[in-house]
Order: structure tokens, then sequence, then C-alpha cells
């Protein structure tokens, strides 16, 4: 009796939390998007229950700007699943290729946390170590090797059912990786996940390591290690494919569609007639 009576002073304690909480965030302008949370959650054994880190953002309720910062932070969990959509529906070498990079790239920012070991700002109260930032490693590789391979490795061919973008568009989408990748970059400072020195030592790294993986991958083309590895077993059977440095990818069965169609409708003609 006296348990069910301390468990009944618990949960009410809990939902005056909530409730709280509630209160505060019913008067801004985000109260939709806000998860209101009991603030002391246990288990009924009084274990604490924990959010899942890799989505869980820390922000102010009543600022705007920190608001849209928040939805920043989960831009590199985006392009995961960006790289996931890709790499199952195109079986591009190069998508293939860039996402290796990418997972290397963050391999090395987990390593280089590890050594530095220089804490977080004392205002958050994010996990593990501040230097370099993750954040803004990820966004850095993505979007200078992004722009690299636009720029100088991607040489569409017009076909008759594709005019290729012009390289002036290529140059305005390499811009608004950019602008995007410094985005989500100030974001970290801004939510006080990080400082600045922390921001740029991962655009650095990030953009070094996107330099130094487009070379290598220069390198793979041009001895012929990649034509090989196309070749191998396992590239077959998965039906890896190397068209998208010469060829857009919305072009791609685009040219087999308008056969399709074209039949078709002779088909439907001839039955009309």
């Amino acid at each position: 009796m006296v348990d069910v009576s301390k468990r009944n002073s618990q949960q009410r304690h809990k939902n005056s939390s909530a409730s709280r909480v509630e209160a505060t965030d019913a008067q801004t302008p985000s109260t939709l998007y806000t998860v209101t949370v009991p603030t002391d959650m246990t288990m009924d054994d009084g274990r604490p229950l924990t959010s899942f880190s890799l989505t869980h953002v820390y922000y102010d309720p009543a600022d705007r700007i920190s608001f849209l910062c928040a939805w920043l932070a989960l831009v590199p969990q985006g392009l995961c699943i960006v790289y996931a959509s890709l790499i199952w529906s195109s079986r591009e070498a190069e998508i293939f290729l860039m996402f290796a990079g990418q997972i290397g790239c963050e391999a090395l920012n987990w390593i280089l946390k590890r050594i530095i070991k220089e804490e977080r700002p004392k205002q958050i109260y994010g996990k593990g170590y501040g230097m370099p930032s993750s954040h803004a490693q990820f966004v850095a590789f993505f979007s200078i090797y992004f722009s690299l391979f636009l720029l100088i490795r991607h040489q569409p061919h017009p076909t008759h059912t594709h005019t290729p973008f012009p390289f002036t568009h290529r140059v305005l989408l390499s811009i608004a990786s950019l602008l995007s990748a410094a985005a989500v970059s100030a974001s970290r400072v801004y939510l006080n996940y990080h400082t600045p020195r922390q921001v740029i030592a991962g655009c650095t790294a990030g953009t070094l390591i996107a330099i130094g993986w487009f070379i290598a991958t220069t390198v793979l083309r041009k001895t012929g290690w990649l034509e090989w590895l196309l070749e191998t077993q396992l590239a077959r059977s998965l039906r890896v494919r190397d068209l998208v440095v010469t060829e857009d990818l919305m072009d791609a069965g685009w040219a087999r569609w308008e056969e399709r169609r074209k039949r078709r409708r002779i088909a439907s003609a001839k039955k009309r007639g």
C-alpha cells in the first residue's frame, strides 16, 4: 500500500512537470514541433530514460532562428537517407565512391575527437567531444566533393531525348550546395553545440578529405581499377554501373520510356483505325 501511494505521488509529480513544460511552450511560435516530455521520466523500477542523441537537438523555443538551426542540425541525417535512396535506385559507382568517402570522413572525425579531446561549449548539454565539429565536417565533405564532381568530372553528352544542364547551371547548383553547408556549420555555433574554432576545424578537415578523396577516385578511374572492380562478380550481381559521369541521372531509362510510349501510341492508333 505504501509502494502504490509512493508511485501515485511520483506520477502526479511527472504530470505536473509535463504540464509546466506545455504552458511554457504554448506561448512560443514553434509549439507545433515541440515535443512535451516529463522532465524526470523513469521506468517503473526507477531507472531513468534517455533520448536518442542522433536526432536530439536542444534549441531555444522562443527564438525562430534557433528553431531553424534545429532543423539544419538534421541535414546530415537527411543526406544519409539521400545516399541510401540513390545507391539503391541507381546503383551508380560514383555514388558508391562518394558515400565511401563520406563514411571515411566520419571515421576520421571520430578518431580526431578522441585524440584532441576538446570539450564542447559549457552552455550546452551535447554528448562527446567538440573538436572538430562532425556536422561541419560532414557537410563540408559533401558540398566540396559534390561541387568537384559537377564542375570537373561530370561531362554529360546530349541525347535525342535529353539536353544536359549547361555548365552555368552546375555552377549555381554548386554554390547552393556550399551555401547550405555554410548554414549548417553556422547553426552549430548558434545553438552553442560548438565554438567557432571547432566548426572551422570541421570545415577544414571535411574540405581536405573531399579534395583528397576526389583525387584518389580520379586515380582509380585513370588506372583502370574502377573498371576492374565493376567487372567483379559482386559488382555484377549488384548491377553496379558507371553512367552518371557522362549522362544525367534524370536521363537514365528515359529513352526506353519514350520508345515504349511511342509503341503504345502507334498500337492505339492502329486499333482506332
